[in-house]
């Protein structure tokens, strides 16, 4: 987060609180195979407040991740999230790849298969970059880097209040 930046001036945009996290309804408590289906407000909830690497501000105020990026299919057990770099350069955008499957993995059920992608045009190197994020084995050698750990943990603390 330090050092020239790649977009030092990116636009910030207000955000509506809107914020619906809640607890998780069970249908039926002598079922407990039945459930509420999980949905693309309730993932975008999740997402919304991870830091952006490179700035102080979430993803959602720099308008990286949007609700209607998010599709689940609670049946068939998929996700795919698209997300916006705020340049088509960004050099941090499997780092922000990284950090939403993250978060994605530590708050959903895993039978859930998670893609994640950046939107179609919106970055120079968007092949390399989609096959980096869905790539099991690469996914995996990163999250065994020590250093990239804490920077996607640190990513993931979210806004801090000001006093």
């Amino acid at each position: 987060m330090e050092g020239e930046k790649i977009n030092p001036n990116p636009v910030v945009h207000d955000v509506t609180s809107t914020l619906r996290k809640r607890e998780r309804i069970v249908l039926d408590p002598e079922n407990e195979f039945e459930r509420e289906d999980f949905d693309a407000a309730e993932l975008y909830d999740h997402v919304r407040d991870i830091i952006d690497p490179e700035h102080p501000y979430t993803l959602e105020q720099l308008h990286v991740v949007k609700e209607n990026q998010i599709t689940v299919d609670d049946r068939g057990s998929r996700v795919k999230v698209e997300f916006t770099p705020t340049v088509e350069h960004c050099s941090m955008a499997t780092l922000i790849g990284l950090c939403l499957r993250v978060k994605l993995l530590r708050c959903i059920p895993k039978r859930f298969k998670v893609d994640i992608f950046v939107s179609p045009g919106s970055h120079a190197s968007e092949l390399a970059v989609n096959k980096q994020l869905n790539d099991k084995e690469r996914v995996a050698a990163a999250l065994e880097n020590r250093n990239l750990v804490d920077m996607v943990n640190k990513c993931l603390e979210g806004p801090q209040e000001q006093n």
